[in-house]
């Protein structure tokens, strides 16, 4: 029969930690919360990555805000992926108030507000950091399982980007990557054949269309220069603080394609480019990545294995990817098993399928001889959650019902002048603010296309009141060349290797 003895004891060994650690509250068990009991994280393991589940309204925000403040107090920066932009009011303290106070007093931890260094990021026109890559940073692989190219077409964009490299034509935003499809197809089709193969139309006409319906979903915004440099998320304050990265995404919901697009690019950058750390006492860097399920829900097979990979390869390099779900089951299996820490609020069971779900969302958490998981579940309060985490061995703790402690930041987000003065403030969104445009394949292959059409002979003239091919023709082409320049260098891609 366990007892209140057994109870602590198990909880007290299993969250107790030689190394640096993260405290998020205090276990309970029978209504009752026992303070001498706090439930803590081991930095030295927050690299094999987590799960935040758990209904709306059952306090997963304020989770996720409280690992990211101790996490940033440890010197440990964090990238926030916000869809719902509820965090930025982490830059500012929060106030106490009497249901705060209970709720510490409770669980034995003293209540301090405080305001962590934050950095506003986005993807689009919203004020803030502008992220952006080019396409030759994600290669032919890895664009082609973005647009989920069959091997067919796959191979086309392999060709596409060992033609671009071997004429030194820089290939930095979806408008070069369309006017390289044109060019082999048109223009430049007997060049391809006797060097490459023949490409077929069909080929090239389904891979623009792929291409338009990523632009359509602000691609165009994305893929393009200044690309941002993966160490700028690393930073410290002057106090020793990790940045708090946060990337709004708000106006990205009803685009998945773009959202995934972004996670799976950045995912890999960091892979690339962040040294191999083994085993260290913690984490380099913490990515959380809400809503999670707008990444998977319409994923290939191709792009689930390309995640899982990078995944289960990237805590190599003292890298933690967080996921936030409404329900474990959002999350592939694959991946889900890869998940070293579960926190899980409190689930619904509406439906004879929400049970059927808590059932399977039980079984994926420890034994235990203190709880019965399903039914503890959907009994859970606001701000409370099950915690499973790994040990400094590797073994995962004990199931432990926790009340977690409250932010220390502000629990609102931060209002409009608020957001100005922090932009204002920001050494990088001075630095990425200024969209690039070099000369790259876009241009070479319009100035290619107007040299051709000049050397070609006259043709006779015709008894036509309109003009001639080439008039129309070289007006048009004429058009495009003489539009606001787009003034890229050839070598802008090669830039930040010589820097």
């Amino acid at each position: 029969m366990p007892s209140k003895s057994g109870f602590l004891e198990t909880i007290q060994k299993g969250y107790t930690f030689s190394g640096a650690q993260l405290v998020l509250g205090a276990a309970q068990w029978e209504g009752t919360v026992f303070p001498e009991t706090p439930v803590a994280l081991p930095l030295k393991t927050m690299n094999r990555h987590g799960l935040i589940a758990g209904a709306t309204g059952t306090g997963k925000t304020k989770t996720i805000q409280v690992l990211s403040e101790q996490l940033s107090a440890q010197g440990i920066p964090v990238v926030m992926m916000d869809i719902k932009g509820d965090f930025s009011g982490i830059a500012q303290p929060g106030t106490e108030a009497p249901f705060i106070t209970e709720r510490h007093t409770k669980i034995g931890i003293p209540y301090t507000p405080n305001a962590f260094p934050v950095e506003l990021m986005t993807l689009s026109a919203q004020d803030g950091v502008r992220l952006r890559a080019t396409i030759s940073e994600f290669g032919p692989v890895l664009f082609s399982r973005i647009l989920e190219l069959n091997d067919t077409q796959a191979s086309v964009m392999a060709v596409l980007f060992k033609y671009c490299d071997d004429r030194q034509l820089p290939l930095l935003d979806l408008n070069d990557l369309k006017k390289v499809l044109h060019y082999i197809t048109e223009e430049g089709k007997e060049d391809i054949a006797a060097e490459y193969g023949k490409i077929a139309t069909a080929t090239t006409g389904t891979i623009l269309r792929k291409i338009i319906a990523l632009e359509q979903q602000g691609g165009d915004l994305f893929f393009g220069e200044l690309s941002f440099d993966i160490e700028d998320f690393l930073r410290v304050d002057e106090k020793g603080r990790g940045y708090v990265n946060i990337i709004r995404l708000t106006d990205i919901q009803d685009k998945p394609k773009l959202f995934s697009t972004f996670m799976l690019s950045l995912l890999a950058e960091i892979y690339q480019k962040m040294p191999e750390r083994g085993d260290i006492e913690q984490p380099e860097l913490i990515v959380f990545i809400d809503e999670a399920h707008l990444i998977f829900d319409q994923a290939s097979q191709a792009l689930l294995d390309q995640i899982e990979t990078i995944i289960k390869l990237i805590r190599s390099k003292g890298i933690g990817i967080y996921f936030i779900t409404q329900n474990p089951m959002d999350i592939p299996k694959g991946v889900l098993a890869q998940l070293g820490l579960k926190i899980q609020h409190a689930l619904r069971a509406f439906t004879a399928n929400d049970r059927k779900a808590i059932k399977e969302t039980a079984a994926n958490y420890p034994e235990s001889d203190f709880y019965d998981t399903a039914t503890l579940l959907t009994s859970l309060g606001i701000g409370e959650a099950l915690v499973t985490a790994l040990n400094e061995k590797g073994i995962p703790t004990p199931l432990a019902s926790t009340v977690l402690r409250a932010p220390e930041s502000r629990m609102n987000i931060l209002e409009e002048a608020e957001i100005a003065a922090l932009n204002a403030q920001s050494k990088l969104v001075k630095k990425y603010q200024e969209t690039l445009d070099r000369e790259s394949a876009y241009e070479i292959l319009n100035q290619k296309i107007t040299a051709a059409v000049e050397a070609a002979p006259a043709p006779e003239p015709e008894a036509s009141s309109g003009p001639t091919l080439g008039e129309s023709i070289g007006k048009s082409v004429t058009k495009v060349v003489t539009s606001p320049s787009f003034i890229r260098g050839v070598f802008g891609v090669l830039m930040k290797m010589f820097k």
